[in-house]
């Protein structure tokens, strides 16, 4: 079965500094029917103003990703890490026992556009923990988080993965998947079908649950860029 949730009808806060557009409940947006989906918690769309971000807050008990698909994040918390993530490279920080930290954008004339997205831990405490990195843009499926931290992934506390797909020249793929476990496609870019009549465009996302297989096409010459995510 396949849920598709188009970007316009998602949750939207705008403060000037800040446009975000939420696909599950955060902040003011409150809907009971979309407050996550098995242990992903939160996938915020987020555009911020030239040097402007948020102030240092805390966390505790969180997977916390950030994907920059804009501009540059300046990134600094109270474990030591002064970072800064240009686009297209992944974050994870791990908020453990409990981190602050501050998001700005590190330009003052460009706009930050970045996804947020939160990954509630099957493991609770422990030490805080920050990852960075790029991952190669080849076609198909790059695999980016595992709970082991495999072949050069990033590693998570909880029984997941996120895949990366790319669509450009190759038209389609097929990810083999168990029908005990469920699925989330978050669509960054370009247009893409799930089968079944089931179309995308950049912010919708799809539920995905007891599927054998699950298949993309792209529809158009766009490339398509999208997060998959097999949860427990």
């Amino acid at each position: 079965m396949i849920t598709l949730r188009n970007a316009q009808d998602r949750g939207h806060a705008n403060f000037g500094w800040l446009n975000s557009h939420h696909t599950f409940s955060f902040g003011n947006y409150y809907d009971p029917q979309h407050m996550g989906f098995s242990d992903l918690r939160v996938i915020n769309d987020d555009t911020v103003t030239p040097g402007a971000g948020f102030e240092t807050h805390g966390h505790r008990d969180m997977e916390i990703l950030s994907l920059v698909l804009e501009g540059t994040i300046a990134h600094k918390d109270s474990a030591g890490n002064i970072k800064e993530l240009p686009a297209g490279e992944y974050q994870l920080m791990s908020a453990g026992k409990g981190i602050y930290h501050s998001e700005f954008n590190a330009s003052k004339k460009d706009m930050l556009k970045f996804l947020q997205i939160w990954i509630m831990p099957n493991k609770l405490g422990g030490e805080p923990g920050y990852q960075q990195k790029e991952f190669s843009q080849a076609q198909g499926f790059t695999t980016i988080i595992t709970p082991d931290g495999k072949d050069g992934t990033l590693h998570i506390k909880q029984n997941m993965q996120l895949i990366q797909l790319i669509l450009e020249d190759q038209p389609t793929a097929t990810w083999t998947a168990d029908k005990n476990r469920h699925y989330y496609v978050h669509l960054i870019e370009g247009e893409l079908s799930l089968g079944n009549g089931i179309t995308m465009q950049p912010g919708d996302g799809a539920k995905i649950e007891n599927l054998s297989e699950i298949n993309f096409e792209r529809l158009s010459k766009k490339r398509v860029k999208a997060l998959l995510f097999d949860l427990a």
